[in-house]
């Protein structure tokens, strides 16, 4: 793996870290590989119970790396390997629902496991849609968010034209995207965007990850499934998804395990997912 995301597990917690402080963890080509690449990784291992998504140095990610914008100015050349394309480039290669350049944002949503970022200092346009893609989003007061997009002349084209207004709604979500402006982590957490504002993001993500690693994984992957599914199948689709997922828990090792545990006043020993 690219060692522009550092990743290592423990206990049952995947932190992820987002690997070139230098220069605010922007993205260029080495790092959306980088990205896909760690989050395929996590779906295959069993032993993963939560994942922790946050940048290393003083931001979370600030969005596309600069060289790629002077590009589209015609000042100079992103740079890149012979042989490589450039990173504005997301390649038509679809590995799901989403390009190439979408699944450094949305892998995170394919993963059965939840998936917490941890947003510090700046989190911007595509930077931004990449926290869109956790589950949950625990974000430091003074952090500055933006659909930064609109000031190049472009659109939100990483999952966040979707992902947004389940999270603020529509017209939120249109205000956000058509002015650019920056929010601050206080009021993301008042309009949604933030599911918590806390001084250490990153402990308190790794905190409830922790939490959420000692739950039964199987409940856990299929919570997160199901309400995945609000709001885009008809109730009556998720109501049979809910007595499918239930009767494939009720009587199960772990489903017991937690019963057993509960009543004997221990911690639980739940089993990895099949």
């Amino acid at each position: 793996m690219s060692d522009r995301v550092a990743v290592s597990i423990s206990h049952g917690v995947a932190d992820v870290r987002m690997n070139r402080p230098d220069k605010l963890n922007a993205l260029d080509q080495a790092m959306f590989s980088a990205l896909v690449e760690a989050g395929e990784s996590l779906k295959t291992d069993r032993s993963v119970r939560a994942v922790v998504l946050s940048g290393e140095g003083r931001g979370f990610c600030a969005g596309l790396d600069f060289g790629s914008f002077m590009a589209m100015a015609g000042d100079s050349e992103p740079s890149a390997a012979p042989g490589e394309r450039p990173a504005v480039d997301f390649e038509a290669e679809r590995t799901s629902i989403a390009n190439r350049g979408q699944m450094a944002a949305y892998v995170w949503q394919e993963l059965e496991v939840p998936v917490i970022a941890a947003v510090h200092g700046v989190a911007l346009g595509r930077g931004f849609q990449i926290a869109l893609g956790a589950d949950i989003r625990i974000v430091a007061p003074d952090a500055r968010m933006s659909v930064l997009e609109i000031r190049w002349g472009l659109i939100p084209d990483m999952t966040g034209t979707q992902m947004l207004p389940r999270l603020v709604g529509l017209d939120v979500a249109k205000e956000l995207t058509f002015t650019g402006r920056m929010v601050s982590g206080v009021e993301a957490g008042e309009i949604g965007l933030a599911t918590k504002v806390s001084d250490n993001p990153r402990e308190d993500a790794l905190a409830l990850a922790a939490e959420i690693a000692a739950k039964s994984p199987h409940a856990v992957a299929g919570a997160k499934q199901l309400l995945n599914m609000a709001g885009f199948v008809s109730l009556g689709e998720g109501f049979k998804a809910e007595e499918r997922t239930i009767r494939s828990l009720i009587g199960s090792a772990n489903q017991v395990e937690a019963v057993k545990a509960y009543f004997d006043k221990r911690d639980p020993q739940f089993q990895d997912r099949d």
